[in-house]
């Protein structure tokens, strides 16, 4: 099989795959792993810091010389939320973590303060990162501008047809189209309320046939085979996420690998709980227990700055009822692997699929 195609190309790649950008998961070993079997390796840096952003950066750079992309997330900061929603989500929060023997730290409204993108752009362009992805929107066309006058090749993410023309209209150079399945936050920009929950196999054809740009398929792909079917369709790569939570490489704890690797597919639901952005994770009983209060989400992020506490504990001390658990509707399929080890199995896979439709044709004509 060929893989060399537009995706391959425009990120200097030998395989048209793409490690997803998970934050709180993925290390710079995982993304050098990647990068250094022939895809993407990709460095999630939403939220953080430019000094912490450069660390990470320097820390994949020592690993390899190969090509990675650096994510960001690209969403506005609300100017004003509800303080008497904050307060409520915080008593409530102070007490569960209290009945559950949790040290909670609730955070000072007045005192909070968010990262954003923009902080961050200088750094990419001075660090010569070649690829730079992006979720939840799309950047200022002055950055977009900065990054594509210095090489940088651009991967948005839309999770239907309009966010996708939006994407394209903008001259971003590749576009993820995330289905339903996918894991983590949903890339959503341009609609309240719920965020369209369109599958994969039927996300990918609509967006190819509406832009000019080169598609990812997102959601669900696991192996060869969910691989192959979604380059039928007319993607031209795949991003990957679910298939490295538990790779050795993942900072995920113990207890959290075991879970994902034993939860049905129904057991991964998609809420606001944690964060205030919709996303697709493994209910647990942080989860159920902020749905029971009857109280309303904050807006990302406070309330991600609100449950962080916890969460942060949970991690520390191995307990998955408290901590944030993103899966996909395939994750239970992911091994205990090294990430490269993954990676050649869903190139080998998807090599034996392509071979086998090949087949199947001769033998019809």
């Amino acid at each position: 099989m060929k893989w060399h195609n537009k995706v391959t190309s425009l990120l200097n790649i030998t395989y048209p795959v793409v490690q997803a950008p998970m934050l709180g998961i993925t290390t710079p070993e995982m993304v050098a792993a990647i990068s250094n079997a022939g895809g993407l390796g990709s460095l999630p840096v939403g939220g953080l810091n430019a000094d912490q952003t450069l660390s990470l950066i320097r820390a994949v750079k020592a690993l390899t010389n190969k090509p990675f992309a650096v994510n960001l997330f690209v969403h506005p900061i609300p100017s004003q939320i509800d303080q008497q929603a904050f307060s409520d989500m915080q008593q409530f929060l102070t007490g569960f973590a209290s009945e559950n023997e949790i040290a909670y730290m609730p955070p000072v409204y007045d005192m909070l303060k968010f990262n954003t993108y923009h902080q961050q752009i200088e750094l990419l362009i001075s660090e010569k990162i070649p690829v730079v992805s992006f979720t939840f929107g799309i950047p200022d066309d002055e950055f977009i501008a900065a990054l594509k006058n210095r090489g940088s090749r651009l991967i948005g993410t839309a999770t239907c047809v309009e966010e996708a023309l939006l994407l394209d209209n903008k001259f971003v150079d590749v576009i993820t189209a995330q289905g339903s399945e996918a894991g983590g936050h949903r890339g959503t920009f341009i609609t309240e309320g719920l965020p369209p929950m369109i599958g994969t196999m039927s996300l990918v054809p609509q967006i190819v046939d509406a832009i000019r740009r080169p598609v990812l398929a997102a959601g669900g792909i696991c192996d060869g085979s969910t691989m192959m079917a979604a380059m039928m369709l007319g993607a031209q790569g795949v991003q990957v996420g679910s298939a490295f939570l538990v790779c050795h490489e993942s900072s995920a704890p113990n207890a959290h690998k075991h879970r994902i690797q034993n939860a049905p597919a129904r057991d991964a639901i998609l809420t606001k709980n944690f964060s205030g952005r919709w996303a697709r994770g493994i209910e647990n009983k942080l989860m159920r227990a902020i749905s029971a209060s009857g109280l309303p989400t904050l807006p990302y992020p406070y309330q991600q700055s609100l449950t962080a506490s916890i969460r942060s504990f949970a991690q520390q001390n191995d307990l998955t009822d408290f901590a944030t658990m993103w899966a996909g509707q395939s994750a239970s399929k992911a091994v205990r692997k090294p990430a490269a080890a993954i990676f050649q199995g869903l190139i080998e896979q998807a090599q034996t699929s392509f071979e086998q439709i090949e087949k199947h044709v001769q033998v019809r004509d």
